[in-house]
């Protein structure tokens, strides 16, 4: 009797990750989603629920919640890895952020593992305004960011989802990083207009100090993982990653979906009715 080997998405109830699955399923292949809500139940914390979700697996997408830049997240990433590599898995295609230097160590440890990898250095995704921690203040009208007028290349999560499946599926990917971009270059306030223009709303963008952001996000989680996320931020906004880059193209062959696509196809759902 043959073994029927899966492709396991690790945080395949997430935003990238249930795109990837459905993937899956519309071309009938065999998909296992490692998650929390999910049985059996996976969690980075706990290395006793890695096992189950490996067994019979020859390709795994690794998203790291919350970030690949938290500091237990190079270890973490290690370890599952090289668990992965003792029960078969064969390729990795790691989930990672543009201009990220904390993530760029759980990089290296997928680089080193022995298994055929591949990166995705993603830019902001466009879903954080619907699916994401900025879909409340878009509802309330107001985006509130220490971004300044820095500019973003928003990458839509469906992009994201087919470069991800063509990595875990096609060998032409191994060995490749990818920095995935949408097609422009936007600030906050343009994309706060876009939305607005689509939702048919006033949504508007104010930016804020990395203090006054911190201490709102605190009233909401936990005051260590807003400092993180401050911190985060502060960094990735400096500019650094004020530019597009090619990767969607150059996997796919196709130019990237642009932000005024994916801000009409979100408003068509209603997240953003008032």
């Amino acid at each position: 009797m043959t073994i029927e080997h899966q492709t396991l998405i690790v945080g395949g109830t997430g935003k990238t990750g249930r795109r990837i699955v459905r993937r899956f399923h519309e071309r009938g292949l065999s998909v296992r989603v490692a998650a929390r809500s999910v049985t059996p139940g996976f969690t980075w914390e706990d290395p006793r629920t890695w096992p189950a979700v490996l067994e019979r697996v020859h390709a795994v997408y690794l998203a790291y919640h919350p970030d690949l830049a938290m500091p237990e997240a190079k270890d973490q990433i290690r370890a599952f890895s090289e668990l992965a590599l003792l029960s078969g898995v064969r390729r990795i295609v790691l989930l990672s952020g543009r201009g990220e230097k904390g993530a760029q160590a759980s990089e290296q440890v997928v680089r080193d593992s022995g298994a055929a990898f591949t990166i995705l250095r993603a830019a902001w995704f466009c879903q954080n305004f619907s699916e994401g921690h900025l879909l409340e203040p878009v509802q309330s009208g107001q985006i509130r960011l220490p971004a300044a007028d820095v500019a973003e290349p928003f990458v839509d999560a469906e992009d994201i989802a087919d470069v991800a499946f063509a990595a875990l599926t096609e060998p032409a990917h191994e060995g490749v990083t990818y920095e995935l971009t949408g097609p422009r270059l936007l600030t906050f306030a343009e994309a706060a207009s876009e939305i607005a223009r689509a939702a048919e709303r006033r949504v508007t963008y104010m930016p804020v100090s990395s203090e006054s952001y911190r201490d709102e996000l605190a009233a909401q989680i936990p005051a260590e993982v807003a400092e993180f996320l401050t911190t985060l931020f502060h960094e990735l906004l400096d500019g650094r990653n004020a530019h597009v880059a090619d990767g969607v193209q150059r996997s796919l062959g196709r130019k990237p979906r642009d932000f005024s696509d994916y801000a009409r196809s979100a408003a068509a759902t209603g997240v953003w009715s008032p």
